[in-house]
């Protein structure tokens, strides 16, 4: 019997495999457990932007619908157990560990890849909990993901932006071709705010499908204050605020509600307005605009690429450009992201900023994102050498200054682990 920190530990070991894109190593392994994916009532989520807070924002209202609803994201933040929950519940460490050992032998045998077997322990999970609902994030595009592996009620694309540009192509329409890689056949298709040439390849994608599409734009009117919904010809629905902060998540959470109106038939004013204020306390998903102290300010936030840090700049902005005396940045990326482009969107923004490192075999060190600055024209910027005693002793001052935690969700996590300790 292995112990769960043995399990884990096995489970990390398989990121050495890297990422395999193709669906033909998960499908055989899922067939050999029973393709419990097959017996579960799915929603898929993918998108470069806003998938886990739209995900979040999906379960929520389900579970405030009276609903038992299986979870799935990526990555997590301190433990493994985050990435799999049931209405805001981690999984038992006890699943993961029986898992893992009963699966040993096809695990390595078959090089199950770290996001392959995640993938599989979430749906037998969520099938052996009898869940009435699974809403499932995609890891890495769509097409080749290994959750594409379901026959699900409705495919939802959050949104469509640059990023892992090596494997998903060079364009939007690139981009859009392999997140729309998930739609099925005669299925439902959600589309949040995107640009023209991505929803096109989208529109282009589902008619091929015979699948019909429901773009956000022609559902509703969006402005930063609120998005009001048309849900039919007599009923409306406008949101003004919902658990996360953010006007951008006013979008994610209109996606939720168009999404379960139209597929399910959800319209019951009352349930939306409370799976979107509670969806904090019924998912437990963290790092969107997360108020880690409110004195002195830290704000995590996990803006992995230029598209979300635009958006988490713009909010930083409207709420606290003038309640700060000094604006501090801490930032760390994965190698696979346009760093310079984002560093760019820091100048005159911060008035003094840190990279950090991340031990993530996937990060850039920071003196490397050092040089990147420099070349961009960041001159106010230097590498962080002791992140946790910093961290600390700014907590600590309880001074009028803020500090901002960005980048990658690695990071977040690291920190989150090191502040908990």
């Amino acid at each position: 019997m292995i112990s769960y920190s043995g399990a884990v530990e096995k489970i990390f070991s398989l990121r050495r495999l890297g990422m395999k894109l193709g669906l033909d190593n998960i499908k055989n392994f899922l067939n050999e457990i029973g393709n419990p994916q097959l017996k579960l009532k799915t929603l898929h989520v993918a998108g470069s932007n806003g998938k886990g807070s739209t995900v979040a924002f999906l379960s929520s209202i389900l579970a405030e619908a009276g609903f038992k609803v299986g979870m799935f994201t990526s990555p997590h933040f301190v433990d493994f157990t985050e990435r799999i929950k049931i209405n805001g519940k981690e999984i038992e460490k006890e699943f993961v560990v029986s898992f893992v050992q009963k699966h040993i032998r096809a695990i390595e045998e078959k090089r199950i890849t770290f996001f392959e077997i995640t993938t599989a322990m979430a749906f037998q999970y969520f099938y052996e909990k009898r869940v009435d609902y699974a809403v499932i994030e995609t890891g890495l595009g769509g097409r080749l993901d290994a959750t594409n592996t379901m026959n699900p009620l409705a495919e939802i694309i959050t949104t469509i932006s640059f990023e892992h540009t090596r494997i998903l192509g060079n364009s939007l329409r690139e981009i859009a071709r392999e997140k729309a890689g998930i739609i099925r056949q005669n299925s439902k298709v959600f589309c949040g705010a995107m640009p023209n040439e991505a929803l096109e390849e989208i529109e282009k994608i589902a008619k091929e499908n015979n699948a019909e599409l429901f773009s956000l734009k022609k559902f509703a009117l969006i402005t930063d204050d609120y998005v009001k919904l048309n849900l039919n010809e007599n009923k409306n629905f406008t949101i003004y605020r919902t658990g996360f902060p953010g006007a951008h998540q006013l979008r994610n959470a209109a996606l939720a509600v168009l999404t379960l109106n139209k597929t399910l038939g959800i319209d019951n004013p009352e349930v939306f307005s409370r799976g979107l204020l509670n969806v904090y306390a019924n998912t437990k998903l963290s790092g969107r605009f997360e108020i880690y102290s409110q004195k002195p300010l830290v704000v995590l936030d996990a803006a992995h690429n230029a598209e979300g840090m635009e958006i988490f700049l713009k909010e930083f902005e409207r709420q606290y450009s003038n309640k700060c005396r000094k604006r501090i940045l801490i930032y760390g990326a994965l190698r696979d992201k346009n760093v310079a482009e984002i560093l760019k969107m820091f100048r005159g923004k911060f008035d003094k900023i840190y990279f950090t490192d991340i031990d993530f075999y996937r990060a850039l060190h920071a003196e490397e994102i050092l040089l990147i600055a420099k070349s961009v024209g960041l001159e106010n910027a230097e590498v962080l050498s002791d992140r946790d005693k910093f961290i600390r002793d700014f907590l600590n001052r309880k001074s009028s200054n803020c500090l901002v935690i960005t980048g990658s969700i690695y990071l977040l996590g690291e920190i989150k682990r090191e502040l908990n300790n």
